[in-house]
């Protein structure tokens, strides 16, 4: 029996998009089921040139030339792209970043060079994605006592590798 192909609903929410700099590029999916947006150097700025090289082990900030207003109820997920990381070992010191509804300043990335060798970012490079999720808040409740489970407080590395 072949496997018989399955309609999903896609949502979408509009994201408010300011551009900060004229060559500031809008972010953009670049697959048809693409969940992540792209989001591309906006080079240069004060203190940086057309490139900025990020040698190993260093963290740059990447300016993006735009602010957004994510709608309430909605984070911004920063994350590495697959190709820099895995060819270049490019990625975010705080993969996942979160982008919060309520800021409205400009966009910057955060990239670390996890190489051996320094990688140059130009303008115009796609440097990360964003992923437009939605947000459950939780409200705490002081108790006494927890309900008990089978992994119990066994931590770290406590279900094994395989």
């Amino acid at each position: 029996m072949m496997n018989q192909p399955v309609t999903v609903e896609v949502r979408t929410v509009s994201v408010a998009f300011k551009r900060l700099d004229e060559r500031a590029v809008m972010p953009a999916y670049h697959s048809e089921l693409a969940a992540g947006l792209d989001l591309t150097a906006c080079l240069p700025r004060a203190g940086m040139g057309e490139s900025v090289t990020i040698e190993p082990q260093e963290i740059v900030k990447i300016p993006l030339g735009f602010a957004c207003a994510i709608p309430a109820g909605y984070e911004g997920q920063v994350r590495p792209r697959s190709g820099l990381s895995t060819k270049h070992g490019i990625s975010l010191p705080n993969a996942p970043g979160t982008i919060d509804a309520d800021y409205r300043g400009e966009m910057f990335i955060a990239l670390i060079n996890l190489g051996n060798q320094p990688y140059t970012v130009h303008h115009g490079d796609r440097i990360a994605q964003l992923v437009i999720a939605p947000v459950v808040r939780a409200g705490f409740v002081e108790v006494e006592d927890l309900d008990e489970t089978g992994r119990g407080e066994r931590g770290f590395g406590s279900t094994g590798l395989r």
